[in-house]
């Protein structure tokens, strides 16, 4: 799948003179509208030759030249708003030079009209002439020359099911919470009680309900989860209008720990992320009213710290996102503000920290083209051009700021307006949630966004919306595989949209960080095949206030192999796998490649108990398999392990963490991670 880059300009209506012949011609762009003047006013030279149309008693002709920079499927058209219908246009292109000119394609009156519209395959480095002449008017007109938008992808639909035992009335999160690599829904129900639904393999649910300490507040307006004491299992933090609670999972993930914090302020997007990459997550909380919090993480308790990071004293602060946008290897942000309906009244607009690699932050939105005073609630980032650089879509929530805002990053520190035929220009929906995702699988990042609906990308900034609507909480929607089938699915409310997918292929990737964060939240991952690079980020907290799957995904369309997979964690390690299989859930344990194996999928087996006392007891489908290798999270083999009447003895291990992978007589690895208590 061979995919073209295209540039594209901002869409600009330049009111220029006529050029008089081939030889003098008016240079125009891609992605531009150009106003014609009237024949009366310029008497330029008709073209002679006018490619199988009836030449009659043209007089005067408009020259106009098209340098292709790219190859692409260009459209000339006068079939636009501003003109009048019945403007009488026709247009000749032709490729060559003016001594021999070559018919490319002409039109007059296209479908039925009077006005001309037409269509053609451009090569990049080739130069065309475009004619126009008043065959039948002397008027005025306006045309443009557009690079023609791709088909329609394949539109998704999705099965809403509602499942037992979600619950609350509070902002859910979909992520593991019971280290079986299978996002879960949590459920936050009072301040004493926490229910998480468990996936289970055969794709239901099983819920627990957890009685926990009060926790004061609940996520009323934020909630992000990360393992941030490194235990193997997700902690949470609420985000509320009197401040954050810390929910501490236990060392099997069977109880909670509640650390209420005691500042009292306005919480808008919280996240986990390790701000002084110091191999420990800390936790980020917008401040709707003064300079943003964090809690930096020392190993035994969350310390909280105020300013430094979006520091402006009336806040509006209220959606950050952490990523790599320069490609340094360390992690940053942008941060959507509330800029009071684009008046960006006091200099409350958009942020983008810099990271400087010591712990501090610096606000380069100015210079990056980034200070937008849009009332922007969060945005999606993502490498939606597939260019190995991080843009950033910056969603609207108010109805006096327009358009969403497409930014493609420049991949030198900057990032340019790219909405013009976007179609997010045509699009007036407003909306608190945008995040990307690609949940076609077709390789291309999509967006949740405004509109109840998900705007398909295409790799070259062209975004379509799903026709497919749904009557859902529009600020309730996180995002996770929720059946395990490898396309994405939409937790809202007591409901799962579960996709129905397609044909297209995939592969997820669920990283085991040691010297990093557990998670590996803020490492860079890149994928390789015949399309070329893909590139995501592992992040905590995306979007305005739910919390989606950190399980990293990536759709690879009709593609059947994958050449590599790149993970350049926090601390610097990089883990190269080669080769890995397609349609699979692969795990990556930080500086050892060789544990990057396929997890259990539906059907393999299943280990009970986990935790593990004495012997690890198997079920399902493992014949032929008679040794276990055991693995410590460090990646060293520990124990090679007999399996006798499908069980194997764990006596002889310390209490931690363990890999278990078995291997069949093809080769094939099948992998579970399990607790020794």
């Amino acid at each position: 799948m061979k995919k073209i880059t295209t540039i594209l300009f901002i869409l600009t209506v330049a009111i220029v003179s006529g050029q008089t012949s081939c030889e003098n011609p008016i240079s125009v762009g891609l992605n531009t509208t150009t106003t014609a003047p009237s024949f009366t006013a310029e008497n330029g030279t008709p073209p002679s030759n006018v490619c199988g149309m009836n030449n009659g008693a043209a007089t005067k002709g408009k020259w106009y030249k098209f340098s292709a920079t790219v190859t692409a499927n260009v459209t000339v058209s006068t079939i636009l708003a501003q003109n009048s219908p019945n403007i009488d246009t026709r247009v000749v292109v032709f490729s060559g030079d003016c001594a021999a000119l070559v018919c490319v394609t002409a039109n007059d009156d296209f479908d039925g009209g009077t006005r001309c519209k037409v269509t053609f395959d451009a090569t990049s480095g080739e130069t065309y002439m475009i004619a126009f002449d008043n065959k039948y008017s002397n008027s005025g007109f306006d045309f443009s020359v557009t690079e023609t938008p791709p088909p329609a992808p394949d539109m998704l639909s999705f099965t809403s099911q509602t499942i037992a035992g979600i619950t609350g009335d509070y902002n859910n999160c979909v992520v593991d919470m019971n280290g079986d690599y299978m996002d879960d829904i949590v459920s936050a129900i009072d301040n004493t009680h926490l229910a998480i639904s468990y996936q289970q393999l055969d794709g239901s649910f099983s819920t627990t309900t957890f009685t926990v300490a009060n926790t004061t507040v609940q996520p009323s307006w934020s909630i992000a989860a990360g393992d941030y004491d490194n235990n193997g299992y997700n902690d949470l933090i609420y985000g509320s209008g009197s401040g954050v609670t810390f929910l501490k999972a236990n060392g099997n993930g069977t109880a909670f720990t509640v650390d209420r914090k005691p500042q009292s302020y306005l919480v808008q997007r919280t996240n986990f992320v390790d701000i002084n990459n110091d191999g420990k997550l800390d936790a980020f909380a917008c401040d709707d009213n003064a300079p943003n919090r964090y809690y930096i993480n020392n190993g035994t308790t969350m310390t909280h710290t105020q300013g430094g990071i979006g520091d402006f004293p009336t806040g509006g602060n209220y959606a950050s996102t952490w990523f790599d946008y320069d490609n340094d290897g360390d992690i940053d942000m942008v941060l959507a503000k509330c800029g009071q309906g684009g008046s960006g009244v006091g200099g409350n607009i958009d942020q983008l920290f810099r990271n400087n690699g010591n712990g501090t932050y610096t606000n380069v939105a100015a210079e990056a083209n980034m200070a937008a005073p849009e009332q922007s609630w969060s945005c999606a980032v993502g490498d939606f051009n597939n260019d190995g650089w991080m843009d950033v879509i910056e969603g609207i929530n108010s109805i006096s700021d327009g358009n969403t805002n497409v930014k493609r990053n420049n991949g030198d520190g900057t990032f340019t307006s790219v909405t013009a035929g976007s179609g997010y220009d045509l699009i007036t929906s407003m909306g608190r949630e945008f995040v990307a995702a690609d949940f076609n699988n077709d390789g291309f990042l999509d967006v949740l966004g405004a509109g109840n609906t998900i705007m398909f990308g295409d790799g070259n900034f062209h975004f379509t919306p799903n026709p497919n609507t749904y009557a859902v909480d529009p600020y309730d929607r996180p995002i996770g595989d929720l059946n395990n089938d490898g396309f994405l699915d939409i937790q809202n409310g007591t409901s799962v949209l579960f996709n129905n997918g397609n044909e297209n292929n995939y592969i997820k990737v669920n990283l085991e960080g040691v010297q990093s964060n557990k998670n590996g939240i803020g490492a860079r991952l890149e994928l390789y095949g015949a399309w070329g690079m893909q590139i995501r980020d592992v992040q905590s907290g995306t979007g305005f206030r739910n919390m989606s799957s950190i399980t990293t995904h990536f759709g690879i369309g009709t593609a059947l192999e994958i050449s590599k997979l790149i993970v350049r964690w926090p601390s610097g390690a990089v883990d190269e796998i080669m080769n890995p299989a397609i349609n699979q859930s692969l795990t990556v344990v930080e500086n050892s490649s060789p544990l990057a194996v396929h997890n259990a999928q539906v059907g393999e087996f299943v280990i009970y108990p986990n935790p593990v006392k004495e012997t690890i007891n198997l079920s399902g489908n493992i014949t032929g398999i008679e040794t276990a290798d055991i693995f410590d999270l460090t990646g060293r083999l520990v124990a090679t392990k007999a399996i006798k009447n499908q069980m194997i003895s764990a006596q002889s291990l310390s209490t931690g963490t363990y890999i278990l992978i078995l291997k069949d007589n093809n080769g094939k690895k099948h992998t579970q991670k399990f607790l020794k208590s």
